[in-house]
């Protein structure tokens, strides 16, 4: 058996083994011997060639994959108190300048008024600073 099918093969299995199994760790390393094979395959390399574009590869496939786990990273917005209160309409229930309260559904918030509004006004989420919401007063809507 040509040893470029062994490597492509063996790549495939890996591809397989990881589509049954959870995380990306033989992915990469399927895809690269993968590739691999079929260089050896279309140039018939030398072992010292076959390992290097192995070697190449995978540096490559887990340089995509830092990317992309970076990137989905920074867009999970799972869990965080912006993800679901930005935009949504609430109640000013106390509007004292060192403590203004709003209520947006259930649940009472410590808040910073972007304007002017009074208690019982409805004001509109523009922003969450740790656990204090900013909030601007909907126009039209006066206690």
């Amino acid at each position: 058996m040509d040893d470029a099918l062994i490597w492509v093969l063996i790549g495939v299995v890996l591809v397989v083994l990881e589509a049954l199994v959870p995380g990306v760790y033989l992915l990469w390393i399927g895809l690269a011997m993968v590739g691999s094979g079929l260089y050896a395959w279309w140039f018939g390399a030398s072992f010292g060639a076959k390992v290097g574009v192995f070697l190449a590869l995978l540096a490559a496939g887990v340089a995509v994959a830092l990317r992309l786990k970076r990137r989905q990273r920074s867009e999970a917005r799972v869990n965080v108190p912006e993800a679901g209160l930005v935009g949504r309409i609430g109640t000013v229930v106390a509007a004292e300048p060192a403590r203004t309260r709003v209520r947006v559904g259930d649940t009472e918030w410590t808040a910073r008024l972007a304007g002017e509004a009074r208690a019982g006004d409805a004001v509109r989420v523009e922003g969450v600073d740790g656990t204090t919401l900013i909030v601007r007063r909907v126009a039209g809507s006066e206690a």
